[in-house]
């Protein structure tokens, strides 16, 4: 019921497209083989629409100014052809009404400022609301009063205005790896520390006498970090075993003003390559002992943060995650002993993705709050420090995606997570609050669809604007106390999009590999599909195991769509290993990351292709860049039988070229030869299909010499390809040029045809 408003046109395009069917599966269907004047239409096609569909404006992202008592905000809304208004809401009532006369107040701005204003786009470095009636508004760097009951505009004296950034973070939140910042005065201001010569001193503010505290130290293994206690009495300093971090290189080819390529280099450290290690110790001022803390050496991210018990200064706790992944320790630090104690100690067969690990202390009641995989689901923990007892905060087949902030006071959590809800896409993302004892879980976000929520200062109300892939976008006015909706802001319809021409992206789910797991994705078709002919498929793939990729909110513009209009069908789909689902479900990556979840994707293309006979899966391509980029590649090596032609762009083809962390994380440590044997390079003989390399000479993710040794391999191997290298560019697809030559690619090596040639002037 949502949805009236849009129902009727999708109806009467699914209508269509299932008559199309019906009519394609009496008949056999003919390959797409377009003529060279089909061809150069179709690209025109396909930049009109892409052009006509992004002058639609989509409001996705309600941006909310707020007043600071939260009774009311406002905010932009874009019209077509890129023009906007102004909208002002009174939080209380929800009434909507438009902030003022666009037309008056571009009249008034003018004569005023003497300098012309389009009041379809009203140029504003700054507006704020007094009231519904009165407004501060800034052009250029001038500010005036506004008078909105005659629209009277004066000089403004008072330029104080209240800023509150409602798309910040609930609540900001640190880096696990952050270190501690090196404070030399301690905390009680008697003494400051110095490090000299490998060796920590301190000098006694009171007598300016000195004294070493650390012998041990040297120039190749110095104490190089250190943190104070809290009431001064005690450091924590580490002695580290520093290890050289490697560098890699590239020549810039084509610097303006010069005749010689320039030489960049920088460090770069790959899997394999030693870690700086930091060994903590402590000392005590007062007594001048130092004793090694009884725990192994930080090898990971360096010195952590430290925390320490409330108004106990005796113990500490830290966080290490051993190297290799595969286990996630709190460890708590006795600094009288310098003796040790696991709070946490999660230990994995296959890896543990502490990156998405959420932990927040609660010194005042001796808890922290944690999440962990431990279950096979992500899920938040409440876990007593002194004793390590857990409790389960939230439970069930679902993922916890973040959290959002911690009210001490109310012992309450705010978060999102996603696959909550059956009969709905388990990417969702929802946002909830729940309290420590697991107990009045309230959804904020009760409509299907993927949402984004922004608070008002006060947290009492919220913008919730949600959507689908197919479904425009949806902005209401909510209760935080009780999800309670206030009134409707926005609500987008598709027949803008329609009237193009255009079809909306389709949903479609298909079973993994275990016959059990949904798959899901979304397929993107031409507008001017003829039902009596069939279409090669592309897939743009991007199977990196630090997420998922499968967009979920509006989409009626995207390359997806325009590489469609040349005459493809072009999906995009979340294989097993990628993140966001289950812990099993992720695992398939680990130390496998040629597998890219492939034959799940070919699976689903080929269930795909049963609903859609329209696709014809004996002609599939594939693009994708960096992660995306060996996928694709990986894609013609390891299954040929399917995949005839890929684009990589910038591709990770070796993960023992590419960045250490990233790689360690998925394919494990100590480096073996599973790396080797699933390594692009190492298997370019097998190539059998058609395949494009694009990189860029300055890449600084993913080092270029990556694609040059797989086009070394590919040339080893007597193997025909295409390489594109582009001067200055860095980690990319290759930019308006490549992308454009991956189009090019795909209509010669999938429709058997020739593109546009840029190189030949069209006369009139």
């Amino acid at each position: 019921m949502m949805y009236s408003s849009v129902r009727k046109p999708l109806v009467s395009a699914l209508f269509s497209f299932a008559f199309f069917q019906s009519q394609a599966q009496q008949m056999p269907l003919q390959p797409y083989a377009p003529s060279p004047a089909e061809v150069a239409n179709s690209y025109q096609l396909s930049n009109k629409l892409d052009t006509a569909l992004r002058n639609i404006p989509t409001n996705n992202d309600i941006i909310p100014f707020w007043k600071k008592d939260g009774t009311a905000f406002w905010y932009r809304k874009n019209l077509p052809n890129r023009t906007w208004e102004y909208y002002y809401v009174e939080t209380a009532s929800g009434k909507r009404k438009l902030a003022f006369d666009s037309e008056k107040l571009a009249k008034s701005l003018e004569q005023t400022t003497g300098k012309k204003q389009n009041a379809a786009k009203l140029q504003f470095a700054d507006l704020y609301f007094a009231d519904a009636n009165a407004a501060k508004i800034k052009v250029d760097s001038k500010w005036y009063a506004v008078n909105l009951n005659n629209y009277n505009v004066t000089d403004l004296k008072d330029t104080t205005i209240y800023r509150y950034n409602a798309k910040r973070p609930l609540q900001q939140k640190r880096s696990r790896w952050q270190w501690n910042r090196v404070v030399r005065k301690s905390p009680d201001g008697k003494y400051e520390a110095v490090i000299r010569g490998g060796n920590i001193f301190i000098t006694d503010n009171t007598t300016n006498k000195e004294i070493q505290l650390s012998t041990d130290g040297t120039e190749t293994k110095p104490y190089g970090d250190y943190v104070w206690a809290p009431d001064g009495k005690n450091i924590i300093a580490y002695k580290t075993d520093p290890k050289e971090i490697k560098k890699v290189h590239y020549i810039l080819s084509s610097v303006p003003g010069t005749t010689r390529g320039e030489l960049k280099s920088r460090e770069y450290a790959q899997p394999g390559d030693g870690f700086t290690s930091y060994q903590p110790y402590i000392f005590n001022i007062a007594a001048k002992t130092a004793f090694k803390v009884d725990a192994d050496p930080i090898d990971f991210f360096g010195p952590p943060e430290l925390h320490w018990r409330n108004n106990d200064n005796r113990y500490y706790t830290y966080e290490k995650v051993d190297r290799g992944h595969q286990r996630f320790r709190v460890i708590e630090v006795d600094v009288q002993t310098g003796k040790t104690r696991n709070i946490i100690d999660e230990k994995t067969n296959t890896f543990i993705y502490e990156s998405r690990i959420y932990t927040r202390y609660l010194p005042k009641t001796n808890e922290m709050l944690w999440t962990s995989e431990q279950d096979g689901w992500q899920h938040l923990y409440l876990i007593n420090t002194l004793t390590g007892k857990q409790a389960k905060i939230t439970n069930g087949n679902w993922v916890v995606r973040d959290i959002d902030s911690v009210d001490v006071v109310k012992r309450q959590v705010w978060f999102r997570a996603s696959g909550m809800h059956e009969g709905e896409d388990p990417y969702f993302i929802h946002y909830y609050r729940i309290g420590f004892d697991g107990k009045g879980l309230v959804n904020l976000t009760p409509e299907k669809g993927n949402h984004s929520l922004s608070f008002s200062p006060d947290r009492k109300y919220y913008i919730d604007t949600y959507s689908q892939v197919n479904v425009p976008p949806v902005s209401e006015l909510r209760l935080t106390a009780n999800a309670g909706k206030v009134t409707e802001l926005e609500h987008g319809t598709v027949e803008a999009y329609l009237a193009t021409g255009v079809k909306l992206p389709e949903v479609f789910v298909a079973k993994a590999r275990d016959g059990i797991t949904d798959i899901w994705g979304v397929v993107c078709l031409p507008s001017k599909m003829d039902p009596s002919k069939s279409y090669p498929v592309i897939e743009n793939i991007y199977a990196g195991p630090q997420d998922s990729f499968v967009p979920k909110n509006f989409l009626p513009a995207s390359e997806m769509q325009s590489i469609a209009e040349l005459g493809f069908i072009v999906v995009q789909i979340d294989g097993m290993g990628t993140a966001n689902r289950s812990k099993a479900f992720h695992d398939v990556c680990w130390k496998n990351l040629a597998d890219a979840g492939l034959p799940d994707r070919i699976l689903w293309m080929k269930a795909m292709a049963v609903k859609y006979p329209n696709a014809n899966i004996s002609r599939v391509g594939v693009y994708g860049t960096s992660a995306g980029g060996q996928n694709s590649t990986g894609a013609l090596l390891f299954h040929p039988e399917f995949y005839k032609a890929a684009v990589s762009a910038c591709g990770c083809h070796d993960n023992r070229i590419d960045k250490q962390w990233w790689n360690e994380q998925w394919m494990g440590y100590p480096v073996g030869p599973h790396y080797g044997e699933q390594s692009n390079i190492t298997n370019a003989a097998k190539l059998q299909g058609n395949l494009f390399l694009i990189v860029g000479e300055a890449d600084e993710n993913v080092p270029p010499e990556s694609t040059y040794r797989l086009a070394d391999a590919l040339i080893k191997a007597n193997k025909d390809f295409d390489i594109l290298s582009i001067p200055g560019m860095g980690h990319s697809d290759g930019g308006t040029y490549g992308r454009r030559r991956k189009r090019d690619f795909f209509v010669k090596h999938l429709l058997n045809a020739e593109p546009p040639n840029p190189n030949i002037l069209v006369t009139k």
